[in-house]
């Protein structure tokens, strides 16, 4: 007969088991693992690479600049130009949406000035010369009679030099570029500093400066086309725009500005409020014969000098918005009236009415209407403009 110790330790072993059953070691839970650690935001770049090389050898960079929210430009140092802008739809979804080309060849032979820096003075000079300090300036006509961006060899055909920047969350990339004495006839050596900025808020900044050894004038913008459906998607006579201004600048059969600053009221250049770019495009009114649809510079409602709202983009299936601010007190307003078949990015053909353009600018023809604000830059002084363009969705 077993003791009674023996009798208790296979007493206790019996009812452990039962309470407890049998259970191997490698059973045992393992402590629950620590959480993942989040995945670190994505950092603001600005990255350069080779675009290609001019018929001279020269070489041009792209640069791309790309915010933590995921929307990214590309810039290149050719006629600063933009070659794409890629933002998402109100689904997420990115989309370019602006027209261009993939390769340099077709910057360099295309006419319509897609994406670029237009100067030394944007828009028309009448008859191709002005006259200033009692002399008269003669340049070269390449728009009929009229000067157009600066002549054959405006700013957008120069190579800039070119520099990237970050700036705590910002990036970008600072142009200079100097236009000597005499060039496309107008006068004074130009130096100019054009610096493109994108920030998180999906913002793309362009900050203008220039200064001059001999008094000139002086008018810069930036040309892109634009399509917030996506480059390539079709006509964008859906958009729906408004443009804050209740006066713009009639222009005569050469779309030269007749100098009267005319109301918008009851006219289809009336875009004070959000109205489809095609409601009104086939109208017999003479200004938009004249211009084979919109073609026209808008003076902006301003009380300062500060970035003020010069018009506002809706595409009403994507949701994509674009708001367009600036310092400068006119915008022209462009429906693209020539495309004219252009093949672009990924193949697509670009036909007329296939984007719209925006050119923030100090009025056309500006040296021969004083009364229009002045573009005279003298030695001593600095051109300075500022424009943003704020892409978001509905």
């Amino acid at each position: 007969m077993p003791s009674p110790r023996l009798a208790c330790i296979a007493l206790w072993c019996v009812t452990a088991v039962a309470l407890f059953g049998c259970r191997k070691t490698d059973d045992v839970a393992a402590p629950p693992a620590p959480a993942a650690a989040p995945a670190p935001a994505p950092k603001a770049t600005a990255v350069r690479t080779t675009f290609g090389h001019l018929p001279d050898g020269a070489e041009v960079a792209l640069y791309t600049l790309t915010n933590r929210s995921g929307m990214e430009v590309g810039v290149i140092d050719y006629g600063g130009i933009v070659t794409s802008i890629k933002v998402p739809d109100r689904q997420g979804a990115r989309a370019d949406v602006v027209l261009g080309f993939e390769s340099l060849d077709g910057y360099v032979k295309n006419p319509p000035y897609f994406g670029p820096i237009v100067g030394r003075y944007a828009n028309r000079i009448a008859k191709a010369q002005f006259t200033l300090d009692g002399k008269t300036y003669r340049l070269a006509a390449n728009s009929g009679p009229n000067t157009l961006h600066g002549g054959i060899k405006g700013f957008d055909k120069a190579v800039w030099q070119s520099e990237p920047f970050a700036h705590g969350d910002e990036v970008g990339v600072a142009l200079t570029h100097t236009s000597p004495d005499g060039e496309e006839g107008f006068p004074g050596a130009l130096t100019m500093h054009v610096t493109f900025t994108l920030s998180n808020a999906n913002e793309l900044s362009l900050d203008y400066t220039a200064t001059t050894d001999k008094p000139t004038v002086v008018n810069l913008t930036h040309h892109d086309y634009f399509n917030l459906a996506g480059e390539g998607s079709g006509d964008v006579l859906a958009h729906e725009l408004l443009i804050n201004a209740d006066r713009y600048t009639p222009v005569d059969a050469s779309l030269i500005p007749t100098g009267e600053l005319a109301s918008v009221a009851g006219t289809p250049l009336d875009f004070r409020m959000p109205t489809a770019i095609g409601a009104r495009i086939k109208s017999d009114d003479v200004q938009i014969k004249r211009g084979s649809g919109y073609d026209h510079n808008f003076v902006i409602n301003r009380t300062g000098s500060d970035l003020t709202l010069a018009a506002r983009v809706e595409e009403p299936k994507s949701g994509r918005v674009l708001e367009v601010r600036t310092t400068e007190p006119g915008v022209q307003f462009y429906s693209a009236n020539f495309l004219n078949g252009n093949t672009g990015k990924s193949g697509h053909e670009y036909h007329d009415r296939g984007a719209f353009c925006l050119e923030t600018q100090h009025f056309p023809d500006s040296p021969n209407h004083p009364t229009f604000p002045t573009t005279t830059l003298r030695p001593g002084e600095q051109f300075h403009s500022h424009t943003v363009y704020a892409f978001s969705v509905k």
